[in-house]
């Protein structure tokens, strides 16, 4: 019925020769105008610097600017594939961005279901603030505090060496420490939010569903297995499937604040690979490669999985 209704709308309007846009743009015109100044903001500093991405098919040279640099074609991007480093910058993206993708889902949904569980009102808002308040924190005030205390002369290690008389341990420059370093400290940073989200979908499932379990015998564990986790498996879904886009985004501000050449064999993504070997290193057009190559691999993962999300969870921006 909707569909016959829609067709004879669009029928409607093709008869009459008007356009529906335009109908639409004079009525609310006001409402347009106001997202003119966004609009040319993204205009300009999100799709203008694109035109630089030609760097990435140049021999570029500064002085000689993007029109009079040698073009090279696809050369920049075949030395991805050969140079080691670069190689080994998109093997840590992915371990570290697919171990916090999985951990960032599990430990949150793990303890929505615990603080769901408590039923003191006051300690239930406590936690809940307390586990939040790290999520604003950026990874430069984080970073500061992970150096302090991690450090060889740090908090830790101080309890180390005086409990158990063990030698300092450095953590953030031993490459078998630092990626669990990484991941650990990313969590304690941002389960709060997930949690959070979680937990809203927890207060959304039916009350009713829990008494009906609750008068046919289920005990509480019983209840979290059959109505908690199915009522909360759809946004685990939408979440799981969306979270595929940045499979390829191990997260520059956390890594570049901790990480020092000692761990480039295991912490170096694709992300600081990019910044060293552009802007520190003078290799613009291969760079800027890397760069357009990881942009495009995530562009085709985020349309995957907001397909999926759609087809999935029926989960959809417009």
């Amino acid at each position: 019925m909707n569909t016959q209704v829609e067709q004879l709308k669009t029928d409607r309007v093709k008869k009459s020769g008007k356009n529906p846009w335009g109908k639409e743009i004079r009525k609310h015109w006001p409402l347009y105008v106001l997202c003119l100044p966004a609009l040319i903001f993204v205009l300009i500093f999100a799709y203008g610097p694109m035109v630089g991405l030609v760097i990435a098919f140049q021999d570029y040279k500064p002085w000689l600017g993007i029109t009079r640099s040698a073009w090279i074609g696809m050369d920049n991007f075949a030395r991805i594939f050969q140079y080691e480093e670069s190689t080994q910058a998109i093997i840590n993206t992915l371990i570290i961005a697919v171990i916090k993708i999985v951990v960032g889902i599990i430990v949150p949904i793990i303890m929505a279901i615990l603080l769901n569980e408590i039923r003191h009102i006051g300690t239930k808002k406590s936690i809940q603030t307390l586990v939040y308040l790290p999520h604003f924190l950026s990874w430069v005030t984080v970073a500061g505090i992970m150096i302090d205390i991690l450090g060889l002369d740090g908090g830790i290690n101080h309890l180390l060496t005086s409990i158990f008389g063990t030698k300092p341990i450095f953590f953030l420059g031993d490459p078998a420490l630092f990626r669990p370093t990484i991941i650990i400290s990313d969590l304690w940073k941002n389960f709060g939010f997930g949690m959070i989200v979680y937990l809203a979908t927890i207060t959304g499932i039916d009350p009713s569903y829990y008494e009906a379990a609750e008068i046919d015998g289920a005990s509480r564990r019983q209840q979290i297995r059959h109505v908690t986790l199915p009522g909360m498996l759809p946004m685990i879904i939408v979440i799981a499937t969306l979270s595929l886009g940045s499979v390829l985004d191990a997260g520059f501000d956390q890594i570049f604040n901790l990480y020092n050449p000692l761990v480039y064999s295991t912490g170096d993504i694709i992300d600081t690979y990019v910044y060293r070997s552009s802007l520190l290193n003078g290799q613009y057009g291969f760079g800027t490669a890397v760069g357009l190559f990881k942009s495009g691999i995530s562009f085709i993962l985020i349309v995957i999985s907001y397909r999926i999300a759609y087809k999935v969870a029926n989960y959809k921006i417009f």
